[in-house]
């Protein structure tokens, strides 16, 4: 079994290398043509006679075809005693569909020169498929059996929980995974988002192959199904292969209902370990995508610690004191529930000074707002970046036109973005300032215990 396990994953190399190689290949005679579709995207809308909708961005820079999708659910879905169930779903894709067994379907994928992948994260269970285009009809016909028709057969089951069990064990050596654990519980409670997304060993244990297939008939459904395809192929082709990818799906899902939930706040949670560093977390209340305010709370982020190299708490915490060679916020957007995180980490000798230096950053910004310069280079930055970090390649193109579908934002959204942060005033960041960081936060510490109060914030 090893020697077969280990020429399937010298084909699967070759078939990356295939595809690096060609890409490669063609982006030095084609950069200005590549360059130029990257400024200016056409997205065009796509809708297949049954009722299926794709953001397509024709490129014929390279002869490649990737597609992304999603379908909303996710690990929030699993039941519960079946945590875990969804993430291993997820790896079983390419372990056999209708009647291909994981090897002869592994092989085919290979001869087809495609790479597929699937994961699961709280709301949706992902997929992506990238192919030659002239082997586009052998790998849409692998992805629509896998799509339709999974196997889950016992023997890659097992071999995939296997996988999944000696991770959960390699991090139950690893103090800042089993920390970011109980952070989550104390800030989620019992709500899905609480539960570790891979399982325990007792909730994979008891999921069995119809635990499996149950789960995809509920989630697989053409109504929660979001599709991005970027390549060389045209929208009449696409519209085709769009019934036969997903049209066998059934109309509509059967999602369990997920309760909204605020992260509760104003606690601290210490984890003590005798480490040399101590890693400090810190949750604030963050802001809906759809929030008329969230551009507001988007450049204050930045500003405050989203902008790294530029931001308040690097000049603060590293530039100024060496208190620590990194720190970092960011607003986290999920579909129940939304907030603003701040990480780093620090010698634990001065773990306690490191904290309050952050309050103290947070509560200038919460007072006094940011500075009409701060408020300038944060819009320069965040709209000059945007088609360098979202549009700079096929990959990048497929996972930003997936997004903008999952988060509502418009078909217009990249054509509309500069203007909308051009627009926030200095006063408009302020009040978010206010908003977001006047509360008492949810405080980690992972390291040695310290004497920290509470207070400010």
């Amino acid at each position: 079994m090893t020697g077969v396990l280990g020429m399937l994953d010298r084909k699967r190399t070759q078939a990356r290398t295939i595809l690096a190689v060609v890409a490669l290949a063609f982006v030095f005679v084609a950069l200005p043509a590549i360059m130029s579709a990257r400024a200016a995207v056409n997205i065009q809308e796509v809708r297949s006679d049954s009722g299926v909708t794709a953001w397509l961005v024709e490129d014929y820079s390279v002869p490649i075809v990737t597609i992304s999708f999603n379908f909303e659910g996710g690990t929030s879905q699993d039941p519960a005693g079946k945590e875990g169930l969804a993430n291993l779903m997820s790896g079983l894709f390419d372990e056999g569909a209708g009647e291909l067994e994981a090897d002869a379907f592994q092989q085919t994928l290979d001869r087809a020169g495609a790479e597929m992948s699937f994961r699961a994260d709280r709301d949706a269970i992902s997929g992506t498929m990238r192919m030659l285009a002239e082997k586009r009809d052998e790998a849409f016909g692998l992805l629509a059996l896998a799509l339709a028709q999974p196997r889950f057969d016992q023997a890659p089951t097992d071999r995939i929980r296997a996988q999944i069990l000696s991770g959960i064990r390699a991090s139950e050596r690893d103090p800042n995974t089993q920390a970011q654990i109980e952070f989550a519980k104390a800030l989620y409670g019992d709500h899905p988002y609480a539960r570790r997304s891979e399982g325990t060993p007792e909730s994979l244990a008891a999921i069995v192959p119809d635990d499996l297939k149950a789960l995809h008939g509920r989630l697989f459904a053409r109504d929660n199904l979001r599709v991005a395809v970027v390549g060389a192929i045209d929208a009449e082709t696409l519209r085709t292969e769009l019934d036969r990818l997903f049209g066998a799906l059934p109309e509509k899902a059967d999602l369990v209902a997920v309760p909204d939930v605020e992260p509760k706040l104003d606690q601290q949670v210490k984890e003590v370990y005798d480490l040399p560093q101590t890693n400090i977390h810190i949750a604030f209340p963050g802001v809906a995508r759809d929030d008329p305010e969230f551009f507001a709370a988007y450049l204050m982020n930045h500003i405050l610690g989203g902008g790294t190299f530029s931001s308040r708490l690097f000049d603060e915490v590293r530039e100024k004191r060496g208190l620590a060679y990194g720190i970092g916020s960011g607003l986290s957007s999920s579909r129940h529930s939304n907030a603003l995180m701040i990480g780093t980490a620090t010698n634990s000798e001065r773990a306690g000074e490191t904290l309050q230096i952050i309050r103290d950053v947070i509560r200038k910004m919460a007072e006094d707002g940011p500075t009409e310069a701060e408020l300038e280079d944060a819009r320069r930055y965040l709209i000059g970046a945007y088609a360098i970090n979202n549009l700079d390649s096929s990959r990048a193109i497929v996972s930003t036109l997936l997004g903008l579908q999952t988060e509502n934002l418009g078909i217009d959204y990249i054509e509309r973005r500069a203007g909308l942060i051009e627009a926030v005033t200095r006063e408009q960041v302020a009040a978010a300032a206010r908003r977001l960081l006047t509360v008492e936060p949810a405080v980690m510490l992972v390291g040695p215990d310290i004497e920290n109060g509470q207070s400010g914030g």
